[in-house]
């Protein structure tokens, strides 16, 4: 079974407060955002392999602590997505980055995928899910269904602020994988939108309306 996590961290906390104001400009929402992936990140981190290597320092040998196991892969899940990777890839810049576009057809509601473009080598990889909003969960589920399809094994999915009933759509599709929130909201209202969320994170991030 996979692990949920809901971010207790006091800088977490303070920054969605920051990105949750109607006033906050392009620039301050898209720069926090990148330092709440950030932040996400160093938790989602946590239980990562180390293995000891043998050093010189200028005064003697000694032995240090190395990063072991598999390599990494940040995926966004685009467009909103993309807000997230250089916070991550700040902490963990050797990681392949790769795409996923999915839209939602207006008549049957349901993720239709217009873009997928992943690392050769992605299912030998510890792999990174990143969208800041889990609403309905319709896109997420789907991206890492796809994920699944294409051999990854070992997928965590990372958001900013989450609906109960999108963290409940990912459990039922996905119980094995990890799921990291920064925040857990009250609801979704009549029009799929998180309540009391932020607006539309791609909007908010790129300038757009």
């Amino acid at each position: 079974m996979g692990k949920i996590m809901v971010m207790d961290h006091p800088l977490i906390q303070h920054k969605i407060g920051v990105i949750r104001r109607k006033e906050t400009g392009t620039k301050e929402f898209r720069e926090t955002i990148s330092e709440i992936a950030m932040l996400i990140c160093y938790e989602a981190t946590r239980d990562l392999k180390l293995k000891d290597v043998n050093i010189q320092t200028p005064i003697c040998e000694t032995t240090v602590k190395e990063l072991s196991g598999k390599k990494l892969a940040v995926i966004p899940i685009l467009r909103a997505g993309l807000g997230m990777v250089d916070g991550m890839l700040k902490l963990i810049p050797t990681a392949k980055v790769g795409h996923i576009g999915l839209y939602r057809d207006p008549k049957t509601h349901q993720p239709v995928k217009y873009y997928c473009k992943l690392p050769d080598d992605c299912g030998e990889r510890e792999v990174f899910v990143v969208d800041p909003m889990l609403a309905t969960g319709g896109s997420s589920v789907a991206a890492i269904q796809m994920l699944k399809d294409e051999g990854c094994k070992s997928i965590h999915f990372m958001c900013i602020i989450a609906a109960p009933e999108g963290l409940e759509a990912m459990k039922k599709a996905h119980p094995d994988i990890d799921i990291l929130i920064g925040a857990l909201d009250e609801r979704l209202n009549e029009n799929a939108y998180i309540v009391p969320g932020l607006g539309d994170a791609g909007d908010r991030i790129f300038g757009t309306k």
